[in-house]
This record gives structure tokens, C-alpha cells and sequence, in this order.
């Protein structure tokens, strides 16, 4: 392809528009909108697979307008009213088609590049973990703009009617709900008897993924590949329906379609725990003594070493022996709906908790005693805390001799006063082996996240 057959295509086509279709929509959503690709470790700005994720996500509303414009654009030759004396001239279909496809395909790449280029440069000022690993995602992502114009093109020149774009980016559209729907979902029981839904093998069929919940998961190897495998058999049946001139090359056409289809369905794994998982990479530890984050994370390791040994410090004087050795980010990804499952030898924490994220030094201590006494026990996926703040404020007050209220609970600090000073004060007037009784067994029910924390304090059943 020339420059002047370049600069033909660029003026007497839509591509231009779809690139800027795909750019301009996509940041306003990013940027017009405080949704959670803006929040905590998993925002699109913070790592490079979030951003890879998010900027994926975008195309359940971008994909269906690429579909569409790519009809609009197969078009072109009926409406031209010279359809025939194109087909007679001795330059090959094909040849034409190419130019189209690629002018299209350089144009939507183009604009997909410069969405992640924009996150990718202030993905670069907030973390010290570069990695390669969110490539293949944003390529499998670029590749579904391409594809889907492409089918776009063919279905256009196949169907040469007006109502012809608008019905294909209207059924695109209804194939990415309904593979995030009833079709791409499987209803399924967590093992705590909560009703969910998971995705399932149909849905990687999908140009989007699943909501970011976790800077640790990726998209695995096997989804890359069936999903290539997918796109490829679209873009061919795509570029077979622009150059088709018979009724019986168009039906063959499809052929590529469901065939990719089905070999994706082949690859693509059915078990969603294979579907998204760990990089174990990015999961690794990095330690500094006995406190530990992840890699993503090692940035903010100088911030927590000291408050973290002293946190340390004060249990092992409080608890003796049966005081946690280290404290460690909780790199465990457990799916939607689980249990939280915490560890009596080891501190675990999360930098997404509201205790931790916005407090250092001697709060950030205070914090990490909290989550060593009393841990949340939040299903994982859901908001807000299960940790009782008073029970939390008693025992960091048993273990630093002084009670306070701890931030980020959610509750004021006079609400916390008010609950946690009574329970103190009866704690405190206790024997020494009573009140270690009482914390031992308000640490059990803690931990197991199978009793009540509040109620061990004041001497009651646990559960």
C-alpha cells in the first residue's frame, strides 16, 4: 500500500471514524466517570495489568460500534452505484478488500495503542514492577477491533441494505450482553452457601473480561490462544464475504466463522479458576526481615518495614509465644464469594483495606495489631467490614495499653468510644490469665471467622 492509495482511503472511508470512535468515547468514560478503575491497587493508572484489564473492558460498548461502522463502510461499493464496473476492472477484489482491511485495521489499531499508551504512562510513575505480561491482553483486545470490522465490512457488502449497519452493531451489542448474561454466566453456590455466578467457557467469546478485582489476576495462556483462534475465523470469513460475488462463496464464507468458534471452544479452558489467575510473578515476595509485599507492591515496602516490626514488638510482648512471626500482604485470590482465610503465625493485610491504604507510622502499627487481633471476615467481592470495630479498638488498646479509635472502620470515633470503652474497662479489671483467656479466645473466633469477637471479649459464647 502507497501513500496515495493510503491518503485515498483515509478520505473516502470510515476508518478514521473508527478510530476515533474506539479513542474519544473510551477516555471520556475513563476520565468522565469515578468508577472503580480509578480506586486502590487495581486502578487502571496504578498496574500495568489493571490498565491492560480496564481498557479491555471498554470494548463492551466499543466492539458493537466498530461491528457497525464496518458495515457502514462495506457499503461504500453499492452505494457508489458502480458496484459493476468495479468488479470488471483487472485490478483482483482481493486486492481492494486488502486496502480496506488494512487502512481499517491501522486506524483501529492505531487508536486502541494511544488509549493504553495514555494509561501506560502514568501506569510508569506509580509502580516499580514492568512487566510483559498485559501485552498479550491489550493485543487480543486490539485484534477484536479488527475482527469485528472486518466481519463488519463483509456483512455490509453482503447485505447491501441501510438498516444493515445499525442491526449488526445492535445484534454485537446484544452478543456481549448476553455473553456477560444468561449465555457467559453459570449459576453456581460458594462454599459458604452464597448464590453467584461465575463465567463460564461461552463467555471468553466475548470481547470484554470480567470487572478487576484483584491487581494479581490475568488472563491465562489458554484464553489468549482460543481467543485468537476465535478473531482469526472471524477476519476470514469477514475478508471472504467482501470479495464473495455469489450466494454460494458467501455461505462458505461462514465457514472460517464456525469453525474458529469451535476450535476456540476446544482451547479456551471451562473451569473459571483457569480462566483468570494469579501471576505468579507479580505475586512473588518481597521481604524486608520479617515484613513482606508483593512484587507490585515493593514500591511501599520502606513505608511499612518500621510500623511493621513494631506491630510485631508489641504482640510477641502481649502474646508471648502464640504472637505472629511477620507480616505479610495477603497474596491469596480466592473466588467471589469465599471466606477470607487468616493465618495465626503471619499478619495478613491488603493495601485495598480502608485501615491500612490512608494511615502510616504509628496509626499504620496500630492497624496492622488490629488485623493481627481482629481480621476482617468479609466474603470475598463484597463491601464493607465484618470486623467489629469495637472488638478491634479493645484489643489494639490490650496490646498498646492505650485505647483509641482506629481509622477507616467506617465508624465515627465517639461511636467507638462508646462501644469499646465499656468492654475495655471490664477487661482490664480482670486477672491477667482471664483477660489472656479472653483475647485467646476472641482471636479464635476471629480467625476462623466463625464466631462472634465482641462476645469472647465479654466472657459470652463465641459463636
Amino acid at each position: 500500500m502507497n501513500l496515495r492509495v493510503l491518503r485515498t482511503e483515509l478520505r473516502r472511508s470510515v476508518a478514521p471514524w473508527a478510530g476515533a470512535v474506539v479513542l474519544v468515547p473510551a477516555l471520556a468514560f475513563l476520565y468522565l466517570l469515578d468508577a472503580a478503575w480509578w480506586r486502590d491497587t487495581t486502578a487502571w493508572t496504578a498496574q500495568w495489568t489493571p490498565m491492560a484489564m480496564w481498557t479491555r473492558s471498554l470494548l463492551f460498548y466499543l466492539w458493537p460500534l466498530v461491528v457497525g461502522l464496518g458495515a457502514l463502510q462495506g457499503l461504500r461499493d453499492h452505494r457508489s452505484k458502480m458496484y459493476e464496473l468495479l468488479t470488471s476492472t483487472p485490478r483482483p477484489a482481493r486486492h481492494r478488500a486488502a486496502v480496506l482491511t488494512g487502512i481499517t485495521a491501522l486506524t483501529l489499531t492505531t487508536a486502541f495503542a494511544l488509549l493504553v499508551l495514555v494509561g501506560a504512562v502514568q501506569v510508569w510513575g506509580n509502580t516499580a514492577y514492568t512487566h510483559a505480561g498485559w501485552l498479550p491482553i491489550s493485543l487480543v483486545g486490539a485484534l477484536f477491533l479488527v475482527a469485528g470490522a472486518t466481519l463488519g465490512m463483509g456483512a455490509g457488502r453482503a447485505l447491501p441494505s441501510a438498516l444493515t449497519p445499525p442491526a449488526l452493531a445492535m445484534t454485537a451489542f446484544v452478543f456481549t450482553v448476553l455473553m456477560h448474561a444468561s449465555l457467559g454466566r453459570t449459576e453456581t453456590l460458594t462454599s459458604s452457601g452464597i448464590p453467584l455466578t461465575e463465567p463460564n467457557q461461552v463467555s471468553l467469546l466475548s470481547p470484554t473480561v470480567e470487572e478487576v478485582r484483584d491487581a494479581l489476576l490475568t488472563l491465562s495462556a489458554s484464553v489468549h490462544l482460543g481467543q485468537t483462534v476465535w478473531l482469526l475465523g472471524m477476519a476470514a470469513t469477514g475478508f471472504v464475504l467482501l470479495i464473495a460475488s455469489t450466494r454460494a462463496a458467501r455461505l462458505i464464507a461462514l465457514a472460517p466463522l464456525l469453525a474458529g468458534g469451535v476450535a476456540a471452544l476446544l482451547v479456551l479452558p471451562s473451569d473459571p479458576a483457569r480462566m483468570y489467575v494469579v501471576d505468579k510473578a507479580a505475586a512473588e515476595p518481597v521481604c524486608d526481615g520479617p515484613v513482606c509485599v508483593t512484587t507490585t507492591q515493593r514500591a511501599r515496602l520502606d513505608g511499612l518495614v518500621g510500623p511493621g516490626k513494631e506491630a510485631l514488638r508489641l504482640l510477641h510482648t502481649a502474646l508471648g509465644n502464640r504472637a505472629p512471626v511477620s507480616v505479610r500482604e495477603n497474596a491469596t485470590v480466592l473466588p467471589w464469594g469465599s471466606t477470607p482465610r487468616w493465618s495465626r503465625d503471619s499478619v495478613l493485610f491488603e493495601f485495598d483495606d480502608a485501615m491500612i491504604s490512608g494511615v502510616k507510622g504509628k496509626e499504620l502499627t496500630r492497624a496492622l495489631i488490629a488485623q493481627a487481633m481482629v481480621p476482617m471476615c468479609v466474603p470475598t467481592g463484597w463491601n464493607g467490614t465484618a470486623a467489629d470495630p469495637s472488638a478491634q479498638s479493645v484489643a489494639v488498646a490490650w496490646v498498646t495499653g492505650d485505647l483509641e479509635p482506629l481509622a477507616g472502620t467506617g465508624y465515627s470515633a465517639a461511636e467507638q468510644s462508646a462501644a469499646a470503652r465499656p468492654v475495655w474497662q471490664d477487661l482490664k479489671a480482670l486477672p491477667q490469665d482471664e483477660q489472656l483467656a479472653r483475647i485467646s479466645a476472641m482471636r479464635t473466633a476471629a480467625l476462623s471467622c466463625e464466631g462472634d469477637p465482641l462476645a469472647a471479649l465479654k466472657g459470652g459464647a463465641s459463636r
